[in-house]
């Protein structure tokens, strides 16, 4: 299974970025995939999440400011950010993950400047 991202860059405050990450290789019919970000010397934390049936969920830094989207293309999610804060200077990363299986992107740094 390979997850390759795109969208990430810098901005300015107040500014939008669209992440996107697209799955490939034998996944299941059943999954969860969604975002993490990560920074420096802290454990990762979760940004957004949506399920194969549809459903989504939150970090509580996210909400309201995040959405997370399913494509039309199979195993393709996008984030898209708006009103973004220095805070969310991270390093984003997408997975997949059903039963025991999970898997990650190689992260694609998002850095918002004051």
């Amino acid at each position: 299974v390979q997850l390759v991202e795109s969208g990430g860059g810098l901005v300015q405050a107040g500014g939008s970025l669209r992440l996107s990450c697209a799955a490939s290789g034998s996944i299941s019919s059943i999954y969860v995939m969604g975002w993490y970000r990560e920074f420096p010397g802290k454990p990762r934390e979760l940004v957004a999440v949506t399920t194969s049936s549809g459903g989504s969920r939150y970090g509580d830094s996210a909400k309201g400011r995040f959405t997370i989207a399913s494509m039309s293309a199979k195993n393709t999610i996008t984030l898209q950010m708006n009103n973004l804060k220095p805070g969310d200077t991270a390093v984003y990363y997408c997975y997949i993950a059903w039963d025991t299986n999970i898997y990650w992107g190689q992260g694609t740094q998002v850095t918002v400047s004051s």
